[in-house]
């Protein structure tokens, strides 16, 4: 790739990423990772598997009694990812509006508001809970950006209420989204109106079968598996922040999968039998381990490679990314060794990843290795969240280090490359 193509690659990448609607999709998930996570952590609480002879969930029910205790996940449960399709409306025409230098609140209500309007009613009158979750993922997406430039719209056309001078702030903002409020909620009332007459059919129905589940149909497979990973890890090289770029798209696909997953998961169903292998924590526990390019391999190789030369650049880099390294924060290894621009470390920082992809994938589809049920933190170490993914299976912590091994092995003679172009270089210059 020429210079040229280069900076176009470059400045396309940096707009696709920093584009209002994607960010603010982007920050929408973000903003409700906290209550995803602990909504994971809850169930995996609850359906905790033995360790050796110590049965947590027999315990647990030995003293609050069979199933009590578990009322308590439950709860957390019906929280957080029971509603999760309602939070990410609120939340992603809460950024979005933000972004505008608008009034947040009252978009996201509005949005919350729509998207409950639009929600199918059960036989006996109530709203059917199926689609308040995973499943109405894409309609939240798409109503929460539409309200919100149809409440840009409005507001900047001064279809509002002007409130007189001295009331509070609070009553001023109220008025102002009234009558915005009013018009795309009639509007949203009518749009449900004519789904209910022609398509006989919610819209939540009609965009999870033509969008959202052949996407993630898609998405559950070892090509898209390692075509997200390329797509990160090459834009990561080019100094792009390839995991914020391309996560507004990833989201709303392996979210819904790994709910699944959880679901079976907190129902009985073994961590080997629920249905879907890529996930976002697949991705995170054991391909991004140490962060993108499976960087914690590769300051263990530059460990091994460079152990005389206590002073060398490498080896100084790697000493202070160390620690960061360990819970997945790799900006210090990939703009101080650089990785970023490298020529010698972009066959291994893209190869590494997608490599072990595949190995993950297929440990994983030949059942030697569970299926992902939780989601933990993006910080969460290597082995210990082989351990949790995995619904507390030890053989998620064997494939974490299967992968780490192969990595180091596969980053060694770059390393190697490196250090030698490096020496190469200083002699020219003194």
């Amino acid at each position: 790739m020429d210079n040229k193509a280069m900076q176009k690659f470059i400045e396309i990448a940096g707009r696709i990423g920093s584009q209002r609607h994607l960010v603010a999709i982007r920050d929408g998930f973000v903003a409700i990772m906290p209550l995803i996570i602990v909504g994971s952590l809850a169930i995996l609480i609850n359906n905790f598997p033995p360790f050796g002879a110590f049965h947590f969930v027999e315990w647990m029910n030995g003293i609050f009694g069979d199933g009590n205790w578990q009322a308590v996940g439950g709860s957390i449960w019906n929280g957080t990812f029971a509603v999760l399709g309602l939070l990410v409306t609120f939340s992603i025409a809460y950024n979005l509006a933000k972004s505008y230098e608008l009034d947040g609140l009252a978009a996201g209500l509005i949005a919350g508001a729509g998207f409950i309007m639009l929600v199918p009613i059960t036989a006996d009158g109530g709203l059917n809970m199926g689609w308040l979750g995973t499943q109405g993922l894409f309609v939240g997406i798409i109503l929460s950006l539409v309200v919100t430039e149809l409440f840009r719209i409005l507001i900047t056309s001064k279809l509002t209420i002007k409130m007189p001078e001295g009331v509070p702030e609070g009553v001023t903002r109220s008025f102002e989204a009234l009558i915005p409020a009013v018009i795309i909620l009639i509007l949203l009332g009518f749009f449900q109106a004519l789904m209910i007459v022609f398509a006989e059919q919610s819209i939540f129905e009609v965009i999870f079968t033509i969008i959202q589940e052949p996407l993630q149909g898609l998405g559950n497979t070892l090509p898209a598996a390692m075509l997200v990973s390329f797509l990160n890890h090459l834009l990561w090289f080019f100094g792009l922040h390839g995991t914020n770029i391309i996560g507004s798209v990833i989201e709303p696909v392996y979210l819904p999968l790994i709910e699944e997953n959880l679901h079976l998961f907190k129902s009985g169903m073994s961590a080997f039998e629920v249905p879907n292998i890529v996930t976002k924590p697949f991705l995170d526990s054991f391909v991004f381990m140490g962060g993108s390019g499976t960087t914690i391999a590769l300051l263990i190789a530059v460990f091994i490679v460079i152990r005389r030369e206590k002073n060398h650049p490498y080896r100084q880099v790697a000493k202070l990314s160390a620690p960061a390294g360990l819970f997945n924060i790799n900006e210090p290894v990939i703009f101080g060794l650089p990785i970023v621009l490298n020529p010698v470390m972009l066959i291994p920082f893209i190869l590494i990843p997608v490599t072990l992809t595949i190995t993950s994938y297929i440990a994983i589809a030949t059942g030697l290795v569970p299926r992902t049920v939780a989601i933990l933190p993006w910080t969460t170490p290597p082995i210990l969240s082989g351990y949790l993914v995995t619904g507390g299976s030890f053989r998620g912590v064997v494939l974490q280090l299967f992968n780490l091994t192969l990595a180091i092995v596969m980053y060694i003679p770059f390393i190697l490359a490196g250090a030698r172009m490096m020496k190469r270089n200083e002699g020219k210059t003194n």
